[in-house]
């Protein structure tokens, strides 16, 4: 998948993945990460999602990364912060109280840019890459946060009805990915309303993963 498929995505607004409020999945079970006040979370191809939002209200620390710059000035101006602009190697630096975006390739992301996080919060990138490319992205993700604690939401459905993005990840896709470091545990199961855009139905599931 390239990356001009998500640019021309955000420059058309088809982002039918972003959501008009913070996720009810996150609300329900964010509290099982177990994490203290000012913690640092990773919400890896982040986009203008309201969750982050959501995870300031809270008290906490926000990092992330997305691929849209178009992105990441909207969800700026949607929080009612100037950030400071500044270029960490091959990508661009977005910081505000509190907040902190890298923009550009998932990949160019190295521990040493991102720093230390407390826990990750995926609802929308393992989803968002085709197979070939979720084994690459998950061993990326465990070796720049050092295995840190991580809720993850996730789609299940027939693709041959209909394809992705989001993905159809499953049980067995989720433990290729990750049981070689983490304890995996589904805390919860249940169908997308009206299916996957409308019509083929789906579940979403949502996981917690520890070290």
């Amino acid at each position: 998948m390239k990356e001009d498929f998500w640019h021309n995505r955000w420059q058309n607004n088809q982002i039918g993945f972003h959501e008009a409020k913070p996720n009810p999945r996150l609300l329900d079970y964010f509290h099982e990460l177990d994490l203290k006040h000012k913690n640092r979370i990773f919400v890896p191809l982040c986009g203008k999602t309201l969750d982050i939002q959501w995870l300031l209200s809270q008290g906490h620390q926000v990092v992330g990364v997305e691929l849209s710059d178009l992105a990441i000035t909207q969800l700026f101006a949607s929080l009612s912060l100037e950030p400071e602009i500044t270029q960490s190697g091959e990508l661009k630096h977005y910081h505000a109280k509190n907040i902190d975006i890298f923009v550009g390739n998932f990949f160019d992301l190295k521990p040493s840019i991102l720093g230390h996080v407390d826990a990750i919060y995926d609802r929308a990138a393992l989803v968002a890459l085709p197979e070939d490319m979720r084994q690459k992205y998950a061993k990326h993700l465990i070796e720049i946060t050092n295995k840190a604690p991580h809720l993850l939401l996730t789609y299940s459905y027939d693709q041959s009805l209909t394809n992705g993005p989001p993905f159809s990840v499953d049980q067995d896709m989720v433990q290729t990915y990750y049981s070689d470091h983490y304890t995996i545990n589904l805390l919860g199961s249940e169908p997308v309303p009206n299916g996957l855009r409308g019509q083929f139905p789906s579940t979403q599931s949502v996981w917690i993963l520890k070290p």
